[in-house]
């Protein structure tokens, strides 16, 4: 063995032992006299004592030590004089008896501590390099453990793991696909996954009853902090359950990690509707770490002479707490904020209610202070406190309204990352209308189904159908999300026909399933998270890049292996791809 204890379990009780220790040089010391060095694992640091005294041949072959080189000692465990509380072995040190250098390391680009010199994309060339820091190596501990775990939880339900395949057929819905060319079947492509939707509908059909995998799943989509092309998820199908059989399942998985990991008993989590997220919180994944509800303000301010607001869709408010003190300079970086292209805001009208109770807008040539009034009961807003004001087109108001609460709740320092408030939002629509293309598009997939009391109007009114789908959120994030299933060729066929399918696209694209419904298919349903996540919200991060091992950049780029990459002519040829000039 290469090593009798990793060098982060050796403690007082091992004093006098002999040990071998294998690792990398973190930093070494020179003394003069004595010599000290940092040697890392992955379960920590001891350090290593060689005194010239001793033996001065030792000590000068410490002194040749670089950073990074991989090194095994043999030698005695001892008090350490000068203790260091901050590592486990800190009340030790390791008097050295022998040295052998097992591999040499060039100079690192960036330093390998918690704090580095390396930014992210010289960091992601060298991935390696970067696993081997603490806040990498520990994002992905948590992840082993978290899956463990799910693995635990999930057996103990019953449910059984199941592979599905990766190579399958591309969908018109959803995401775009990725696309591999089949050699063997010219002019013909399989897709990756964008999640194992249907096979996991039919292994209900094969009578399984309760499956999950966690499993890689692809999607070529514009990348940002909380996606990468290819994700995880922990997808489960269940039969013979209804909505609140779900919920109580997955529920019960998330209150069993959180008291797991964290020692956190979380409450039951409440429904809340679509509509209700949408009126109160501006969009479908409301934080309810913080207050600061939207608040229409139509009625109060309408007819006033404004055209802003009379020629809008929609007039929406928050009530920022104790922020009347904002200086103009803070106000137009506010109004600077709304109106950046990721937010789309045209402009921004603000009511101070300062300490003294007098009330000072932006528009007081419009209102006087009887109606500025108004604005505060709607509020109920306090003295000290900033009335902020967003109008337009509807839609576009309430989501740029809903960015900028949560701005202000960052600003204000209201969305700790040690606490957690969760929630179901329900009741979706089942279809999302585009009025420019003039068709429905699924809202979550072609296969939710309608909720009971509104299936009847799927051939009537179908803009206003109800999904019988739910998404679990936490802390303002969409961390899973399912619905029940269609489970009757009906029934299927006639979402397919609403989403513009005609009965032979139906049929190609998935005939294989609806054969499946004629066969007897069970009540079934399920939920997917997002793996990723899960892991980012555990470890207290707004990226889940740290606990991918090997991540893509923000162009899906591979920068380490340098992926994607160009094929030579002679792959493309057999590929039955064209060749380029």
């Amino acid at each position: 063995m290469l090593r009798s204890h990793t060098c982060g379990e050796l403690s007082a009780e091992q004093i006098g032992q002999k040990v071998t220790l294998s690792g990398w040089v973190q930093i070494a010391r020179d003394f003069g006299g004595m010599t000290f060095i940092d040697l890392r694992d992955r379960y920590g640091i001891t350090q290593l004592a060689f005194n010239e005294d001793v033996s001065a041949e030792l000590c000068a072959e410490a002194r040749k030590l670089g950073r990074e080189w991989v090194i095994k000692i043999e030698g005695e465990v001892t008090e350490r004089s000068n203790k260091n509380k901050k590592i486990a072995t800190g009340d030790i040190e390791v008097i050295v008896s022998s040295i052998e250098i097992l591999n040499e390391s060039k100079v690192p680009p960036f330093t390998i501590e918690d704090v580095t010199d390396g930014g992210e994309d010289i960091r992601m060339k060298y991935r390696y390099l970067d696993i081997r820091r603490n806040v990498v190596k520990n994002s992905l501990i948590l992840r082993s453990k978290l899956g463990k775990e799910i693995r635990n939880y999930l057996d103990g339900q019953g449910f059984i793991e199941v592979e599905t395949p990766v190579l399958i057929k591309s969908t018109p819905e959803g995401a775009r696909d990725f696309v591999v060319p089949s050699r063997m079947n010219e002019g013909q492509f399989y897709a990756l996954p964008q999640s194992p939707q249907t096979f996991k509908q039919l292994l209900m059909v094969g009578g399984l009853d309760k499956y999950f995998q966690i499993v890689k799943c692809f999607r070529d989509e514009d990348l940002r902090a909380d996606r990468q092309p290819e994700f995880t998820q922990i997808d489960c199908e269940m039969s013979f359950v209804e909505r609140e059989d779900i919920i109580e399942v997955f529920e019960g998985l998330v209150k069993h990690l959180f008291k797991y990991e964290k020692g956190i008993d979380l409450g039951d989590f409440p429904l809340m509707p679509y509509s209700e997220a949408l009126e109160r919180y501006g969009n479908d994944k409301p934080d309810l770490r913080f207050g600061m509800e939207l608040h229409n303000m139509g009625e109060a301010v309408s007819g006033a002479g404004f055209k802003v607001f009379d020629d809008a869709e929609l007039v929406v408010g928050i009530c920022a707490p104790g922020c009347a003190g904002y200086s103009r300079k803070q106000t137009d970086q506010l109004i600077d904020w709304v109106k950046r292209p990721q937010i789309g805001a045209t402009g921004m009208i603000y009511l101070k209610v300062n300490e003294d109770g007098t009330l000072k807008s932006s528009v007081d040539k419009f209102y006087d202070a009887d109606a500025l009034a108004k604005w505060v009961n709607i509020f109920d807003a306090q003295p000290g406190d900033l009335i902020l004001v967003l109008a337009g087109k509807e839609s576009n108001t309430r989501k740029a309204m809903s960015e900028l609460r949560l701005e202000m709740g960052n600003k204000l320092e209201l969305r700790p990352k040690d606490k957690f408030e969760c929630l179901w939002v329900v009741d979706f629509p089942l279809f999302d209308y585009d009025e420019e293309e003039d068709k429905y598009h699924a809202m979550h997939h072609p296969f939710t189904a309608p909720l009971a009391d509104d299936a009847a109007m799927l051939k009537t009114d179908p803009k206003n159908v109800r999904a019988n789908a739910y998404d679990m959120v936490i802390n303002g994030v969409e961390v899973g999300g399912g619905s029940i299933r269609i489970n009757k060729r009906d029934q299927q066929e006639l979402m397919l026909e609403l989403l513009d399918f005609s009965p032979e696209e139906a049929k190609a694209q998935f005939g294989f399933l609806m054969d499946a419904f004629g066969f007897g298919a069970p009540p079934h349903g399920g939920i997917a998270f997002g793996f990723d996540r899960l892991c980012a919200l555990f470890g207290g991060s707004d990226s889940i890049r740290d606990y991918i091992a090997f991540p893509k950049n923000n162009s899906g780029r591979d920068v380490m292996i340098d992926a994607p990459s160009e094929l030579d002519e002679e792959q493309l040829k057999e590929l039955s791809l064209s060749v380029r000039k």
